[in-house]
């Protein structure tokens, strides 16, 4: 479990020092190979010069807008819930407008590097850009799901969106080894199964559940939202 508050943070890019957007990573090594999950923290009005990256990433916005797409693109910007893809060798401009605009960025595969325009390639996969008002949700067992990538009902990695009405308890209980979740939106508390006492996580926060279960609570007046990246069956549930 890291709260968003212990989150260490440092240059997304080490090439362009202080004109790099903050990066901390909740889990993984984005220098290394495997896959990664990391913030990543833009001041308002920042804008990166055309560039491409050796591997393709997702994104999730946390705070702020963030508009992501090739240079020549109209401005799409989306806000906090909103989903994108970056595919590698393609090149794009991001750009982000509020006072402190956090993203969720995830990869499949390490390491993270940003290249020239000059080593643009073609890619079998497009850009995907969801605002938050576009996605698809549906209800299962009281709270809302949608999918935003992979097989929701397959064995392999995906990853969805959940949404937990306001001051409600959900159980998530996985048949894989481990699973990750991301605040997006409201504060929730984290129970570990046995425990008397939860932790209560902001936005940004990070669970990484090596047990089987996780128990969640949305102490906020709103929803919550929550990003779950999951292999094998995930199970929800209101706690007996």
């Amino acid at each position: 479990m890291l709260p968003v508050a212990d989150v260490e943070w440092g240059p997304l890019n080490p090439a362009r020092g202080d004109a790099s957007p903050r990066a901390g990573t909740l889990w993984g090594d984005r220098n290394a190979a495997g896959a990664t999950g990391f913030l990543v923290r833009f001041v308002d009005g920042f804008e990166s010069p055309p560039h491409i990256h050796n591997v393709s990433y997702r994104g999730v916005v946390i705070h702020g807008r963030v508009h992501n797409d090739h240079p020549d693109a109209e401005a799409l910007w989306m806000g906090t819930g909103s989903f994108w893809t970056q595919p590698l060798g393609a090149v794009h401009i991001t750009a982000a407008a509020g006072e402190e605009t956090v993203a969720y960025i995830e990869i499949d595969a390490g390491p993270y590097l940003v290249r020239p325009v000059e080593d643009a390639h073609a890619s079998e996969e497009e850009a995907i850009n969801v605002p938050a008002e576009a996605l698809a949700w549906r209800e299962l067992d009281g709270v809302e799901l949608t999918s935003l990538w992979g097989d929701p009902s397959g064995e392999e990695a995906r990853g969805l969106l959940l949404r937990l009405p306001a001051a409600s308890t959900t159980e998530l209980e996985s048949n894989a080894s481990s699973f990750r979740v991301v605040v997006i939106e409201g504060s929730v508390e984290h129970r570990r199964e046995g425990a008397a006492d939860g932790a209560s996580l902001a936005p940004g926060s990070s669970i990484g559940a090596t047990e089987s279960a996780a128990q969640l609570t949305c102490r906020a007046e709103v929803d919550c939202t929550l990003y779950v990246r999951a292999e094998g069956d995930l199970d929800l549930r209101s706690p007996d």
